[in-house]
């Protein structure tokens, strides 16, 4: 399969959009002069240090007292309180890893099984368990599928955001079972209802004990009969349909169309590209293997994925500070991600944040906008300012790392030319930056 021109630094420039959180200007330079192979080499190489570990991950109280509804109401908005600052500063903590990171690549996969095995804060209210989930895509996000999705079933998060304590052999609860076939590994159309309810009933007594949140399976809960699963039966437990389901054939098509899509521009699992790539990860479950494939395919870099995305809050305003140099972990950053409806740790539901044109509406661009503003005035423009006026557009674009402006961006950019501060905030809102 050939690879993408390595002498292209648009072509890389994109790479490093899409693998990280904005890429600066030298960070595109260097990635240029060592080509585009070496650089999805180095990009998929989490090893060795990284300054984001320096920002220690914050503590995190014990969980609400029993019987807390009963507790005075002082007592009561003390706990709230205190959920809400843990829950600020976890967040604070992922938006500095963002920002801060060499492996950029292993926070984006990171930030993509958050969405992709979607739970919010708003409902789980335990911001220690958000953490443990997130280490876990961390760790994990780059290894085997099948193994991935083990560990998410069986993490507290999870388990509470899908209702796993109500789900008992006497009356199992289905939530965790569909969404696990429909968002998280099969898709919708590749199971029966009949297998929701089988699946279900394999999941009974999935618990986690309250002293370690450790997981355990309570045998008095759990239904230990024989089921049947997308046509296979056996006294199936839950790691059993996991495996099951994991290694159906619909899964491969369905997984790899996702990783295309917030990689590279949507596809449905029947997509040609999905086709190429699906069997080889199919045979392996290896994730990383899988983005690497993804990575140098010639498509990767075409036309179509060069602008098949628009940049989710997250990935706008983060790789905007990255551009203009801010300090990461700027509480005004929350703010904004909060007016924009995308705040990590919070989904909006099991399915996570819509894409693309969800986020293209004259609202939302109206709120980038005054945001950027707000970090242009914080931020060094030197680069800017140091040139004539003449010359800022091009100059914008270096900073933004954007390879080109189109004639009528450029007109538009060129009429504020005289205010760096303006000619930035408007760069940022600009098709070719808003695309990632």
């Amino acid at each position: 399969m050939p690879t993408p021109d390595s002498s292209s630094r648009a072509a890389v420039a994109h790479l490093l959009r899409r693998t990280g959180f904005g890429p600066t200007a030298a960070e595109v330079d260097a990635a240029a002069a060592r080509g585009f192979s070496a650089t999805v080499d180095a990009l998929l190489d989490f090893s060795g240090p990284d300054p984001a570990d320096a920002t220690a991950l914050p503590s995190f109280s014990s969980d609400l007292p029993a019987g807390a509804r009963n507790l005075p109401a002082a007592q009561r908005q003390a706990i709230a309180a205190r959920r809400r600052d843990e829950t600020g500063r976890l967040i604070t903590w992922w938006l500095q890893r963002m920002a801060t990171t060499v492996h950029p690549l292993r926070e984006k996969l990171t930030w993509f099984w958050h969405g992709h095995f979607a739970t919010a804060i708003s409902k789980v209210q335990r911001a220690g368990f958000m953490a443990t989930q997130n280490q876990i895509f961390r760790s994990q996000g780059a290894g085997n599928f099948e193994a991935l999705t083990q560990a998410v079933a069986k993490d507290p998060a999870m388990l509470l955001w899908l209702d796993a304590a109500t789900n008992v052999a006497s009356h199992p609860n289905e939530n965790f079972a569909r969404e696990l076939m429909e968002l998280f590994t099969l898709g919708i159309g590749a199971y029966s209802e009949q297998d929701v309810k089988e699946a279900a009933r394999c999941f009974t007594g999935w618990r986690f004990r309250p002293t370690t949140n450790q997981f355990t399976l309570v045998g008095r809960l759990h239904d230990a009969g024989i089921k049947t699963v997308l046509g296979q039966t056996g006294p199936w437990g839950g790691e059993d349909v996991i495996h099951i389901v994991t290694n159906s054939p619909a899964s491969a098509p369905f997984v790899v169309a996702k990783l295309w899509s917030h990689f590279a521009y949507p596809v449905a699992p029947g997509d040609p590209v999905v086709a190429e790539l699906a069997p080889a990860f199919a045979a392996g479950h290896d994730v990383g293997a899988l983005v690497r494939s993804m990575l140098l395919h010639p498509e990767f870099v075409s036309d179509q994925a060069r602008n098949g995305l628009v940049k989710q809050p997250v990935e706008w305003a983060v790789g905007l500070g990255r551009a203009l140099g801010l300090a990461p972990g700027d509480p005004r950053l929350v703010a904004v991600l909060r007016a924009l409806a995308q705040v990590p740790f919070d989904p909006p539901n099991v399915a996570g944040w819509p894409q693309n044109h969800y986020w293209l509406n004259t609202a939302s661009t109206l709120l980038r906008l005054r945001a950027a503003a707000g970090m242009a005035a914080q931020a060094d423009l030197s680069a800017l300012q140091s040139v004539p006026a003449a010359a800022r557009v091009d100059a914008a674009a270096a900073l933004l790392s954007v390879a080109a402006w189109s004639d009528p961006t450029r007109a538009a950019l060129g009429q504020v030319a005289a205010d760096p501060r303006g000619l930035l905030a408007l760069a940022s809102v600009s098709p070719e930056y808003t695309l990632a």
